[in-house]
């Protein structure tokens, strides 16, 4: 297990990486322009729900959680500009070794497969890097997008949490998905979870 920060993975024209104090801009607009897109999907906290974060605090959690080896937060970018994000975390090891995976991408930007192949990447990464041993994602029923995704990488159906997780004001039941590593064949390149995607969905995965 080597926790390697700051971590960037590549596929192509697609990479992830973390987020920089020169992509305030650029993330602050496209957070702006996704916000009612993305409103019936993002966390929320109860206590204040209509809270928005401000950006250098989001990076210096980004940056704290990483560091620590509990979360990896990276941005989504695609030829160079931002597109969304995803993370892993919390990451925990001993018994469990599991993490969790988030995500969101730019509307104009939705339906092309990145969020796909950017959750393949980390997988793959948690898989071969981490030496984890089992990923989940869990989605809201009516998030048809986001299941669509969880079916590409063959994450299974585990059942549903109710009022699991804080969302657009309300506590939302989760459907949860999950994959382990011995249902991955990973590559000596540690490709496993984006081999696979690229050979099922060739036509819409370019690899660059």
């Amino acid at each position: 297990m080597v926790h390697v920060w700051p971590l960037t993975l590549r596929d192509g024209e697609l990479v992830l990486r973390p987020l920089r104090r020169r992509d305030r801009a650029d993330f602050e607009r496209l957070r702006t322009r996704n916000r009612e897109w993305l409103r019936p999907w993002d966390a929320t906290d109860p206590e204040a729900p209509r809270r928005i974060l401000p950006f250098s605090f989001v990076r210096r959690w980004n940056e704290q959680q990483a560091r620590l080896g509990l979360y990896l937060p990276l941005l989504i970018t695609v030829r160079g500009k931002p597109a969304g994000q995803i993370t892993a975390g919390p990451i925990q090891y001993g018994a469990l070794r599991t993490a969790t995976l988030g995500y969101w991408i730019d509307r104009d930007l939705a339906g092309a497969g990145l969020v796909p192949r950017s959750a393949a990447l980390m997988i793959d990464h948690l898989f071969a890097e981490l030496g984890l041993h089992r990923v989940e994602v869990t989605v809201r029923p009516e998030n048809d997008a986001s299941l669509r995704v969880v079916q590409k990488l063959h994450l299974r159906p585990e059942g549903t949490r109710r009022a699991a997780i804080h969302v657009d004001g309300a506590w939302r039941d989760h459907s949860v998905f999950a994959l382990t590593a011995e249902e991955v064949r990973t590559g000596d390149d540690g490709k496993g979870v984006l081999a696979r995607l690229h050979r099922e969905f060739f036509s819409d995965t370019p690899m660059g």
